[in-house]
């Protein structure tokens, strides 16, 4: 009787054991699964710190407020009027591109191509167009801007319109070619917009490259002539512009 006894007693010590040994293995799984899960929570937190910190960097490095730009005193302000089809009034927050136009009509002045943008107000009947351009370089060189820097012009395409600013440029003939005036006032602008809005020749692209449009033809026509537009706008960067 005593000997079951102490069989008893140690089968029930035994699972004792067992028992208490279990507890202390999911104690110890349960440990490790707060430990991991902890780690990865710690190293996520930490992945989103850098993340936003870059992201934030990136975006005050960039930032400028379009409103406090000023134009220097060679560019002519003579905004169109405002209306649905050619100055929507639509507000730009950001500038990330310039983009390079031909105005596609040989011989005309900037005046003339700034005009039919504001004649656009008028515009009746079921089909009408949308269509301008934040400046317009001339056929002397001059430029005319027709839409502030802070407001949305429709130039290029519904996506790219809505971050960038363009300039149409008069040309002579069919080609597309600018003459000496007209080139030399177009790299001397886009180098002073890179200048006072944060960007590079990186950021100056044809109209073609958003839309494959035939725009600006003569660049399209010749891309070592762009590719050497694009080098002159980089060294002219590089100066003072006044």
């Amino acid at each position: 009787m005593k000997n079951q006894t102490n069989e008893s007693f140690d089968e029930l010590e035994r699972r004792r054991r067992v028992r208490e040994r279990r507890r202390k293995q999911k104690k110890k799984q349960k440990q490790k699964q707060v430990i991991y899960i902890g780690g990865k929570v710690l190293i996520l937190a930490a992945v989103l710190t850098v993340v936003l910190f870059v992201v934030n960097n990136v975006f005050q490095k960039n930032y400028v407020d379009v409103r406090a730009v000023n134009m220097p005193e060679w560019v002519n302000q003579e905004f169109i009027t405002p209306n649905p089809y050619s100055r929507p009034g639509t507000e730009l927050k950001q500038i990330n591109q310039i983009v390079i136009h031909y105005v596609a009509n040989p011989g005309t002045t900037a005046r003339q191509n700034m005009a039919y943008f504001d004649s656009l107000k008028d515009q009746t009947g079921e089909k009408k167009i949308s269509a301008s351009s934040h400046f317009i370089i001339g056929l002397d060189g001059e430029i005319i801007q027709g839409i502030p820097l802070y407001e949305m012009a429709y130039a290029t395409s519904k996506e790219k319109n809505v971050d960038t600013i363009s300039i149409e440029c008069c040309h002579p003939d069919e080609t597309g070619k600018f003459n000496d005036h007209t080139y030399d006032s177009l790299v001397k602008f886009t180098a002073w917009l890179c200048q006072n809005l944060k960007l590079t020749e990186k950021d100056v692209i044809r109209h073609y490259d958003a839309t494959g449009k035939d725009c600006p033809r003569y660049f399209v026509a010749h891309e070592d002539e762009w590719k050497k537009f694009l080098q002159d706008v980089k060294e002219a960067r590089k100066k003072e512009i006044k």
